[in-house]
């Protein structure tokens, strides 16, 4: 059985994954989560290091150490969140503007989570033999807010089930959300990233 580690040594591992002069979008520094350590300022570390690796380019085992330290530490959004970029390094990453439909318009009633668990279908532009929509799951992250309700629109980041299948996607492809038939909403594809790993 292997050892398991602490929180807290799994944070002092990811730092020192990092180069020293990897700094955040607020101008957090390493030498700054090295003080929250010294400080066992961990949930603070943790923070700091996830502004980090979300600027910086950062390898697999480093999210899989946040994302660990972060369920040990049971902060369930920060392990998704780590969960999440750990394989967004493997997979590449669509980033997307989604306008949910009101429920006027056939779409939802309510708002749901958006921190990766919902799974809705999308219409990426492929067809089936007969013509019809080849549709491909792909869990979704709402980014800067913690859901999305009717009608409203928020940048997303989808993670799909196959990603070789959406690597035809450029910028400005508009790609729909399904849950039943109708669609529920359409998003504007932003930015593709290939894998880094």
């Amino acid at each position: 059985m292997p050892h398991m580690h602490d929180a807290f040594t799994l944070i002092r591992q990811a730092v020192d994954l990092l180069p020293e002069d990897a700094t955040a979008e607020n101008g957090v520094t390493v030498g700054d989560v090295r003080e929250c350590i010294a400080h066992q300022e961990w949930e603070m570390a943790l923070d700091i290091l996830i502004e980090i690796g979300d600027l910086f380019p950062v390898s697999v085992e480093f999210w899989e150490l946040l994302a660990e330290a972060a369920r040990q530490m049971t902060l369930d959004r920060s392990r998704r969140w780590c969960q999440w970029r750990g394989w967004e390094v493997r997979h590449g990453t669509v980033r997307a503007t989604l306008s949910l439909l009101g429920p006027e318009e056939g779409g939802r009633r309510s708002a749901f989570a958006g921190d990766g668990r919902l799974r809705p279908l999308w219409d990426i532009g492929r067809r089936t033999a007969d013509g019809k929509p080849a549709l491909g799951i792909a869990r979704l992250w709402v980014e800067f807010a913690k859901g999305l309700g009717p009608g409203e629109t928020a940048d997303v980041r989808l993670a799909p089930l196959s990603p070789e299948r959406w690597r035809h996607l450029k910028r400005g492809d508009v790609i729909t959300m399904h849950e039943a038939q109708p669609a529920v909403g359409t998003a504007v594809v932003v930015e593709i990233l290939p894998p880094r790993a």
